[in-house]
C-alpha cells in the first residue's frame, strides 16, 4: 500500500505481511516526515487530529483500512 492509500501525502510505498506491520511503517514515515517539516504530511495529520475527536471515527477509518490491505 501507499502512504496515500494509508491517509497520508505521497506515493511512498510500504510491504508488509499484516495490517499492523504496514501501520507501523506509515506511522513511522509519517513521524519522519514531520520531522523534515514537509507540509502535505503535517496537514493529514491534523486530519487525522481531527478525526480522533469524534466519537468511534479512528476505529471506523481503521477497520476500513484493514479492509483495504485484506483485499490486496
Amino acid at each position: 500500500m501507499t502512504c496515500l492509500q494509508l491517509g497520508g501525502a505521497c506515493d511512498q510505498v510500504f510491504e508488509a505481511e499484516t495490517f499492523e506491520e504496514i501501520a507501523e511503517l506509515s506511522k513511522k514515515h509519517a513521524m519522519e516526515m514531520f520531522q523534515k517539516g514537509e507540509l502535505s504530511h503535517i496537514e493529514k495529520m491534523n486530519e487525522m487530529k481531527a478525526l480522533m475527536n469524534k466519537p468511534g471515527a479512528v476505529q471506523e477509518w481503521m477497520a476500513a483500512k484493514k479492509a483495504e490491505f485484506n483485499a490486496l
